[in-house]
């Protein structure tokens, strides 16, 4: 790859702050595409412009002067003998008052807004052309401006895309055979309109992505990002892994104590992981299950399958509270068939951190579970053979990585198994997840009854108070109530928890209330959760830290305040905490009037839907794939050109596309790959 230093005028300066943009080669400056165009290659008369035009006129200063007011100006009456308008400059200097003084000829480009007595243009770009041949200075196409700094002028990236195509060598990575089929253009053409537009082009095609020449360039892109995962699949066949092979009396004992029977869809998902346990080589399983599916029940059956084969399991939970209710769920099933297991978390004392790593490190606790404390340095497995991730999209890839490679022992990795409560739409599982197996489980357990959900005002706080009242005191059940902050923020209008515990407690005083949120102690967040499990406590005030993991079948009623604040995948996980059971189970969203159109879209959704695949879809419309995703984090789908959801009709061509170039150009995947993934390709192996 070229460097970027290597055109002209690029010294030192410029290259550190076109590095800052992610500019470092000639390569990169190409594939930084144009955030819009303006048109300078034909003048408009005066007299047609209309307000919103972005537009280039050429005329003479009539008149100059400065303005004083509310805010002081510079104005300039400039006509071109159709018409006149006005070029208002708040921010001018003394020799520009000397440059644009009456007689002066200029042409100018901006924006015609509506000033006080006709119409203006407010800091036009302008250039003298009293010397010159005006008709020499239009452009030959459309203008690109592009992303930048407040250190680099556009002129520069003009003269470095000037050059490349004058000087470089474009190199085309998808074959002749491959863009016919697909009917793409070749990449120097997609370049060039994407540079150098032609000024009959639509820029509302452009501005949509629409065009050809973006197609094009969001076709390689995704088509990178897929052959890197895809090329991960294909080398994680070539690594070891210890072969989970036994008799199953563990599975067959729990299964047998179990109080219930595994759905079909639940025996279904196990048949594909204990295959996969079985193989020599690395599982890499996403397992995906709506809210209340019965994900848990599926990994004990897969931990116990490694730990009767002589490995340990590690399962990673985003969270302490979720950690507890896993710890709480695995004593259960597990310490009846004699398994040790310990927990793990960064709020352990020292001594009981001690003990606790002693036990992981001779092989003592078979079964560990904890939260990203799981890999830090001191923690260190006798014989990992299977990593459990929970939620997944909670952590950050190089946590991920880190405990994976813990695991790894004498070129043998251990199995992984992935889940997630929040579905993942189809367009980014072929993306964003290729280089994972897929289970679903698509079946809720019997005798689940849909969580019924209104959208009620504020205004009608008093109307909720006395209904969980009634659910509490007259029907025996327990309820739930989210808030969105721990503490009253001054900038933000939501409730908080402490001052909203403090309100119920004075409106119910009848009803035992508790409250708990991420800062309070894991040993008091522990005491409060069981208290509430054994109904001794009929409300529990809460941050959205109960959003996963907390399962009280006999809490029938939740309430969550501001719900226009959270996505629409939180939202749902939220209410899954009610609805564990037979009861008719209702979820009320408090909302702060007034709620703007995409809030009111999110929270009908919730109350029309049920189905997680179906809100994730709409949370995928909505936030779009990097908010669903968490890629926020370093090593996850990073897009340059492409984007999700306007191109996800690209996928289907993208999946065949790339089978046949990996069969039958392999070089071109490699270098395709380092075109637009880079240092990444390594993060999709966790």
């Amino acid at each position: 790859m070229t460097p970027i230093t290597t055109l002209h005028g690029i010294g030192t300066r410029i290259a550190e702050q076109l590095a800052k943009l992610d500019i470092h080669t000639v390569e990169d400056m190409l594939f930084h595409l144009p955030l819009r165009y303006e048109d300078h290659t034909q003048v408009k008369s005066i007299a047609d412009l209309k307000v919103g035009d972005n537009t280039l006129i050429e005329g003479t200063i009539q008149a100059a002067e400065v303005k004083m007011g509310k805010r002081r100006s510079f104005l300039c009456t400039f006509s071109d003998g159709t018409g006149t308008v006005m070029l208002r400059f708040f921010h001018f200097y003394p020799a520009q008052r000397q440059q644009l003084k009456q007689g002066t000829r200029l042409r100018c480009f901006g924006k015609v807004s509506q000033g006080y007595q006709c119409l203006e243009l407010v800091h036009p770009q302008y250039e003298c052309t009293n010397d010159i041949n005006s008709a020499t200075l239009l452009e030959e196409h459309l203008t690109p401006i592009y992303p930048s700094s407040s250190q680099l002028n556009q002129s520069i990236f003009h003269s470095i895309i000037d050059q490349i195509f004058e000087k470089q060598e474009i190199v085309e990575y998808i074959p002749a055979s491959i863009r016919d089929k697909f009917n793409l253009l070749p990449l120097l053409d997609a370049l060039n309109i994407l540079h150098r537009p032609q000024p009959n082009l639509s820029l509302k095609i452009l501005r949509e992505g629409k065009h050809p020449a973006q197609r094009r360039l969001a076709f390689e892109e995704l088509l990178a990002h897929h052959l890197s995962l895809y090329a991960l699949k294909i080398r994680s066949r070539t690594r070891n892994a210890p072969s989970l092979d036994n008799a199953g009396q563990l599975i067959q004992t729990l299964l047998a104590q179990l109080p219930f029977k595994l759905t079909n869809a639940q025996q279904q998902v196990y048949t594909e992981i204990a295959t996969d346990l079985r193989s020599t080589h690395p599982m890499q399983r996403l397992l995906q299950g709506d809210v209340g599916s019965g994900k848990t029940v599926v990994a004990a059956l897969s931990a116990l399958q490694a730990i009767e084969s002589g490995y340990q399991v590690a399962v990673m939970t985003p969270t302490e509270l979720l950690s507890e209710q896993h710890k709480r769920t695995f004593t259960q099933w597990l310490e009846p068939l004699e398994i040790k297991l310990t927990w793990i978390t960064g709020s352990l004392t020292k001594k009981k951190r001690e003990q606790t790593l002693e036990k992981i490190t001779s092989g003592e606790a078979a079964l560990i579970i904890g939260t990203h404390a799981l890999f830090q340095k001191d923690v260190e497995f006798a014989k990992l053979g299977l990593v459990i991730v929970d939620e997944q999209h909670r952590f950050g890839v190089h946590q991920r990585l880190a405990l994976r490679n813990k695991g790894s022992q004498e070129g043998s990795y251990p199995h992984q198994l992935i889940m997630t409560a929040t579905p993942i739409p189809r367009t980014l599982a072929m993306t964003a997840y290729a280089d994972l197996e897929t289970s679903v489980i698509d079946e809720l357990p019997p005798g689940r009854t849909p969580v019924s959900t209104a959208i009620i005002p504020n205004t009608r706080r008093d109307e909720v108070i006395a209904r969980i009242q009634h659910v509490c005191q007259n029907e025996g059940r327990q309820a739930y109530w989210v808030c969105t902050l721990i503490e009253e923020s001054e900038t933000l209008q939501f409730q908080a928890a402490s001052d909203t515990t403090e309100q119920l407690k004075k409106a119910l005083p009848h009803l035992n209330i508790g409250l708990i949120h991420g800062r309070i102690k894991s040993k008091e967040k522990e005491e409060v959760m069981e208290q509430f499990k054994a109904k001794e406590l009929h409300l529990l005030v809460a941050t959205t830290v109960i959003e996963v993991g907390v399962d009280v079948p006999n809490a029938s009623l939740m309430i969550i305040e501001n719900p226009e604040r959270l996505g629409l995948a939180q939202l749902h996980q939220l209410r899954g905490r009610v609805g564990r059971g037979a009861l008719q189970s209702y979820c009320v969203l408090l909302y702060q009037p007034p709620l703007s159109e995409i809030a009111k879209s999110r929270l009908t959704t919730i109350r029309e839907n049920d189905d997680g695949f179906v809100i994730a879809q709409r949370d995928l419309d909505i936030r779009g794939p990097g908010e669903v995703l968490g890629t926020r984090q370093k090593g996850t789908l990073n897009l340059r050109v492409a984007d999700l959801q306007r191109d996800k009709a690209l996928l289907t061509d993208i999946v065949e596309a790339g089978k046949l170039l990996f069969k039958d150009y392999p070089e071109q995947c490699q270098s395709l790959i380092q075109r637009w993934v880079k240092e990444g390709l390594h993060y999709g192996e966790v």
